[in-house]
């Protein structure tokens, strides 16, 4: 059997319809699919980096950017997630909640609520506990972050120097983090987010 879609124990699985959506045939390894990914990834970020300036805070952005970020390897990137998870809203929610999120990203910011990193980091955890696509979500929400923080005059965010998709220290940081901020505590992860 092969390893394609083992999943890291703290990660969520592809429902076997979501499976369905890969587009590489010569992805047949978990190796395969982290490299088909990333160099998708890359050229995403590419992507996103020329848009420098440009309303990120939009739902239109926030699909796109994950479709450019996965597109390459899942027929559903940039599409909202349709069924149940482990985490993350209802599938129906979807919607309403990323809408919220940049409504109140865009009072943040339009108001200095928070630092510049602050604004940032909570946006990153938001969409993570938000959890709008299939696959991809923390990956799509650092990088919605990093972009953020551009924007508002500070360097991206180095999120630990790590391969976050690989089980290891770095992504139990990383995860310990994530449940500091679901408990109101987003020092960790603003910690985490400008470590090396």
């Amino acid at each position: 059997m092969s390893d394609l879609f083992d999943e890291p124990d703290d990660a969520t699985p592809l429902e076997p319809e979501e499976r369905d959506g890969l587009l590489q045939s010569w992805v047949t390894t978990r190796a395969d699919l982290n490299e088909a990914e990333q160099a998708s990834i890359d050229k995403g970020a590419a992507w996103a980096r020329r848009r420098r300036g440009r309303d990120m805070l939009s739902e239109d952005f926030v699909r796109l950017l994950h479709k450019r970020m996965f597109g390459e390897v899942w027929a559903w990137a940039g599409s909202y997630r349709r069924t149940g998870r482990n985490i993350g809203v209802g599938a129906c929610r979807i919607p309403a909640e990323v809408a919220q999120l940049l409504d109140d990203v865009r009072y943040w910011v339009e108001h200095d609520t928070y630092d510049p990193d602050e604004t940032a980091v909570r946006l990153h955890h938001r969409l993570v506990a938000i959890h709008p696509f299939p696959n991809g979500n923390g990956r799509h929400a650092r990088m919605m972050a990093d972009l953020l923080v551009q924007q508002l005059g500070r360097p991206p965010f180095a999120w630990g120097g790590a391969d976050l998709t690989d089980i290891g220290e770095k992504r139990r940081r990383y995860i310990n983090a994530l449940q500091s901020a679901d408990r109101h505590d987003m020092a960790p992860l603003l910690t985490f987010a400008r470590s090396a």
